[in-house]
């Protein structure tokens, strides 16, 4: 036991304007870290009710984290200051327990716990219901990919609207959003809209997102489903008011144009109906849906408006523009460079998707073999003129000009304006 108490107080040493400093530092590189986004990362975005619901609630967390450390800290360095071994030499008092400071000690932190309590059900008793008049969206995800209808808006023949990997929503109203799963567990995240949800097969869950914001959002598949669940991604497209109601009028009336006679567009749709049975090319309707044509595949993303799309293989390519495709286009053709344009990865896309996406259970068509449950399947064969061919009929599926919904509207993130010249 140390008897001696000769030590004399020591000098001012600064950690507390060290520490100060450092905090600045570390909040500073934080705040400036997310400045290239054009938000503040930790505020999350402001412009979706879940998110300020979420962020209010954190408010209040964080306020009376920031209280209980600030009162835990002050009282221990009172302590260690005012009974420090040199300034007290005689033996300290004894006592064996303090019924009132026992009592502080339990009461306030059972009633902190109880008021984060009171306030986290609160929030979840205003984000969790769902109105009778919100419009519905089914995400249905799959392995990689996810595909969008809208069960109010149906069509000829008793199908409904949908989408593949584009979600399209109205800004400033709330929208139902009901997630499932084919195959695997997957997660439904939009983090600009917040809140993200489990899709798990023969379950449905039911949340509403909305935003007051109209733009184009990035999507993301947030549970670890497999070789290509890094590419399984989606956009979601929020449009105001009255164009989501275009888009969604012409949408319900959409019929798949008639290729020209002679054309490569007609000789797409050929194969993409039929097949090439002396090749072995499976036919593309046996898996996708086309709207307004006999085309009624599920096992694969609805391709109804390829065409008026930016985004390929769950959003592993982008064209933002028209021009993109056409720059892109005329690059190729001249073989001036060497670059994976947008036009160059749909022919390979359609040519050898599991070689493109791991995982893919998409059919080949330059005669290699893929796996699909670990099983090997010989793939057809079509040349790099009809695969040409399908990839023109799949462009010429464009809803009209008045009801393209990436036209004119900001991609967040970006400097890029969806559709337009940039």
């Amino acid at each position: 036991m140390n008897t001696k108490h000769d030590r004399k107080p020591g000098g001012k040493r600064g950690w507390a304007t060290q520490w100060t400093r450092a905090g600045l530092i570390a909040l500073g590189a934080a705040v400036l870290s997310s400045c290239g986004q054009g938000q503040f990362i930790f505020l999350g975005d402001q412009a979706a009710s879940y998110n300020r619901e979420i962020w209010n609630l954190s408010l209040w967390a964080i306020g009376l984290s920031i209280i209980i450390f600030v009162g835990v800290s002050g009282m221990l360095f009172y302590t260690v200051q005012k009974f420090r071994e040199d300034r007290n030499t005689a033996a300290p008092q004894q006592f064996h327990g303090n019924n009132k400071l026992e009592a502080w000690l339990i009461g306030i932190p059972i009633i902190l716990v109880l008021g984060l309590s009171v306030l986290s059900v609160r929030s979840l008793a205003r984000l969790n219901p769902v109105s009778q008049e919100t419009l519905g969206i089914e995400a249905l995800g799959a392995q990689f990919w996810w595909n969008f209808s809208y069960p109010a808006s149906t069509v000829q023949g008793g199908s409904v609207v949908t989408n593949g990997n584009e979600m399209v929503m109205p800004a400033g109203q709330k929208v139902a959003i009901t997630t499932t799963s084919r195959d695997v567990i997957h997660g439904f995240w939009a983090p600009n809209l917040g809140g993200q949800r489990a899709s798990i097969p023969t379950v449905k869950k039911v949340w509403e997102l909305d935003t007051q914001r109209p733009g184009v959002y990035q999507g993301n598949c947030s549970q670890l489903c497999g070789a290509s669940h890094a590419n399984m991604r989606f956009k979601v497209i929020a449009l105001p008011p009255e164009r989501f109601a275009a888009y969604n009028e012409a949408a319900r009336a959409y019929v798949a144009p008639t290729p020209a006679p002679g054309s490569a567009e007609e000789r797409g749709y050929n194969l993409f109906m039929q097949g090439k049975a002396d090749t072995g090319a499976v036919a593309c309707a046996s898996c996708h849906r086309v709207q307004g044509t006999p085309a009624g595949g599920v096992s694969g993303p609805d391709l109804s408006f390829f065409g008026t799309r930016r985004t390929l293989g769950a959003g592993m390519w982008e064209a933002m523009t028209p021009r993109h495709w056409e720059e892109t286009e005329v690059a190729q053709s001249a073989k001036t460079e060497k670059q994976y344009s947008p036009a160059q990865a749909l022919h390979e896309w359609i040519k050898n998707s599991p070689r493109v996406k791991p995982g893919s259970i998409m059919p080949s068509y330059d005669g290699s073999t893929y796996f699909v449950d670990g099983k090997p399947i010989k793939g057809g064969l079509l040349t790099d003129d009809e695969i040409d061919d399908v990839a023109a009929y799949l462009r010429s599926l464009r809803l009209p000009e008045e009801a393209d919904y990436w036209r004119g509207i900001p991609v967040h993130g970006t400097n890029t304006t969806a559709g337009g010249s940039q």
